[in-house]
């Protein structure tokens, strides 16, 4: 069998043989892995003769291509359509703005250029095809602030975790909105939060937010349907479901039930539905035409929810591609008939939804209202579950029998597979890019920024055939101008900032394309490091944001103390050598860090204990000419644990912490308060010395 003829192949299909790894050591996927890989993505390679025919197949799919349904151009950019068309060949442009433009290609084949971004339609030689006229760049915090060398700073958080009186145990957008106005008043301008991604409404025991069933919809858990229904008929509800005394329980606990509060809220939900369902409600024309604005993306994933809540119910498969054949397709005669006969459940999802989207429109008002530029940041989760809602609506979109996750990095020395799906670079561009399009405005939709996490998607990802481990995998190419072209396009309607998660293995020139279009990359304290030194303040980058820690890594008095090192042990992810050396290396990067507060100005004392260096090591990226600087709230209020620790294993609470303080004062605490002005300072520092 010719391993030469395996790696064309693997090249043809997008796979990338040959790649480099996070120390720069060059590396080569085993042609095992690679027939996996080429099996998953539908080419067949177990031999010379099924490699011959899978060659083909890519070679007919390449020679007989059309242009496609949507063609990505960057403004001001004459489109060459030589490919597809001769020279002279009569033309007309519909602009999305209503103007009409009428020619012919030029003599080489080209259309004129068109200055205007948006969607238009481009009619030629019998066919249409949407234009999608792209910005060079995505809004700049300068843009978004007024002000032309602005450096401004907000807080993340996890919305999980925040606490208001009454809330049932979980945070909630009601949460959400107070924390906004606190942070709002002290000068934060952005407030980044975990993925609001939908999960599975009949699956209790799922909760990490990087797992949803679709990243198009929202998980209506943390809705507060007062803001939207009022008190007095959320009170109703709890009074009928007889679950006073439960949510004063949840509400008591130092860690979240999960299982417990979403039992709760999806009962509360469902009789707040019953009672709206009931009554001639004033916001039914409100609900209503949330419901025609969703179309068919809405309709599926409630009909979705309804599906899968029955397979639940009555023992049945719970994963759609076990389902009885009949109701794996979304479009097919049963499905149908099954919506039917269950239009009040499927009619509940769409309640919840609508909710869900009235509460964090409400929230991102807030944020305006209060003054801040940006507004809330939204987190968006590099996949879905392929048991989920968006792979069973969206199958010829998204791939179905690989996973997602990351070689060996400075992250994860084992590689990780984070268990879901990844979308179909061919599929994407077959279907005109909807899936991709749609889901970048549904995160766009309350939100006045996004965080793309794992932002190397943009190029490639690292797709494992199913069932395989890290080591089994290999990268996937995308098509990544026609990604960022739409993302700067839908960037620019929805005023949005940008920020990609680049930590980990970064492809070449990556970075500097994405900084090209105003995306900002991210630097975290604890990274910006080598040879025993931290990088100074001076020296971080102007086109990333700054911040101390993420919520995969410890929190500053967390890593001071090694309680990462501590949990890694525990969890069974270090063995008692490693961990050894593990604190060795604490050690002297405690010290390094130590010096370099003190070298930059930043420390009070020449002697510091931990809750001085952290405020400190606040100061020191608020003093980075970052234009953007994200506080953790962990480190916002010296907090010690994390609220993720990645790897296997439950020994970890990943995403159960909340915090002992209510959402709206937690940031008076005269400790927290001194922090937080003192990165309003840093911040206004460094915005005045680029003014002069």
């Amino acid at each position: 069998m010719s391993d030469a003829r395996l790696a064309e192949l693997s090249k043809a299909a997008g796979l990338s043989v040959d790649w480099v790894d996070a120390d720069g050591n060059a590396q080569a996927v085993k042609p095992e892995h690679q027939r996996r890989l080429l099996e998953a993505l539908g080419y067949p390679a177990a031999d010379d003769e099924q490699i011959e025919a899978s060659l083909a197949q890519v070679q007919h799919r390449h020679d007989s291509l059309a242009l496609g349904p949507l063609v990505t151009l960057d403004q001001q950019q004459a489109l060459d359509l030589t490919r597809y068309f001769p020279p002279g060949t009569p033309f007309e442009i519909q602009l999305e703005q209503g103007e009409r433009l009428e020619g012919r290609l030029d003599d080489s084949g080209r259309l004129p250029v068109i200055g205007t971004t948006g969607y238009h339609q481009l009619r030629i030689a019998g066919g249409e095809v949407t234009l999608a006229v792209a910005p060079s760049a995505c809004p700049s915090v300068a843009q978004l602030a007024g002000r032309a060398d602005a450096k401004i700073w907000g807080l993340s958080a996890q919305l999980y975790s925040l606490r208001r009186p009454g809330d049932g145990g979980l945070g909630d957008t009601q949460a959400l909105e107070a924390l906004v106005r606190s942070a709002a008043a002290r000068g934060a301008d952005a407030l980044a939060i975990s993925p609001m991604h939908a999960m599975f409404s009949a699956n209790l025991h799922t909760y990490s937010p990087y797992s949803p069933s679709s990243r198009l919809f929202f998980n209506v858990l943390h809705a507060a349907p007062a803001s939207v229904l009022g008190e007095a008929a959320v009170q109703q509800a709890i009074r009928t479901c007889g679950l006073g005394e439960e949510l004063t329980r949840l509400e008591g606990l130092e860690l979240i039930d999960w299982p417990g509060v979403a039992s709760a809220r999806m009962q509360i939900l469902r009789q707040l539905h019953a009672d709206f369902a009931a009554s001639l409600h004033p916001l039914q024309a409100d609900f209503e035409a949330f419901r025609q604005a969703g179309g068919d993306a809405l309709r599926q994933h409630c009909r979705f929810e309804a599906l899968r809540g029955f397979m639940d119910l009555n023992g049945l498969p719970v994963d759609w591609r076990a389902w009885p054949e009949q109701y794996r397709d979304p479009a097919s005669e049963a499905v149908e008939q099954f919506c039917e006969g269950h239009g009040h459940e499927i009619e509940f999802h769409a309640f919840a939804q609508w909710l869900i989207a009235r509460c964090l429109h409400g929230a991102q008002s807030t944020a305006l209202e209060a003054g801040m530029h940006v507004g809330l940041i939204a987190d968006l989760a590099v996949g879905a579950d392929a048991s989920g809602s968006q792979a069973w609506g969206r199958q010829a979109e998204l791939l179905q029998s690989v996973s997602v996750g990351a070689p060996p990095d400075i992250l994860n020395r084992s590689g990780q597979n984070w268990g879901v799906s990844a979308f179909s670079p061919q599929g994407l561009q077959q279907n005109g890019f909807r899936a991709y399009i749609e889901m970048l405005r549904a995160n766009l939709a309350h939100a006045g920024g996004m965080r793309i996490d794992h932002v190397m998607t943009m190029r490639r990802l690292w797709v494992i055939p199913e069932g395989e481990d890290s080591s089994a995998g290999a990268y996937l190419n995308y098509p990544s101008q026609d990604l960022l072209r739409l993302l700067c396009l839908e960037a620019e309607r929805h005023r949005a900032l940008i920020i990609g998660e680049d930590l980990g293995t970064v492809p070449d020139g990556l970075r500097e394309e994405l900084a090209a279009r105003n995306i900002l990359g991210m630097r975290v304290l604890l990274f910006e490091q080598s040879n025993g030194h931290f990088h100074a303040p001076a020296h971080w980058p102007r086109d990333a944001l700054a911040t101390t820690t993420t919520h995969d890594l410890p929190s500053i008095r967390g890593w001071l103390a090694s309680r990462d090192i501590y949990w890694r042990q525990a969890a069974g992810h270090r063995s008692d050598d490693y961990t050894h050396q593990d604190h060795q290396l604490r050690a002297q990067e405690t010290r390094a860090l130590h010096q370099a507060l003190h070298e930059h100005g930043h420390a009070t004392a020449e002697q510091m204990d931990d809750d001085q260096q952290l405020d400190a090591s606040i100061a020191f990226i608020g003093s980075t000419p970052a234009p953007l600087v994200l506080l953790p709230l962990e480190d916002a209020m010296a907090a010690t644990e994390q609220p993720n620790l990645p790897g296997p294993g439950d020994e970890h609470p990943n995403w159960r912490r909340r915090w002992a303080e209510n959402a709206d004062g937690m940031l008076d605490a005269p400790a927290v308060a001194h922090r937080l002005q003192r990165l309003q300072w840093a911040r206004n520092l460094v915005e005045g010395l680029g003014h002069e």
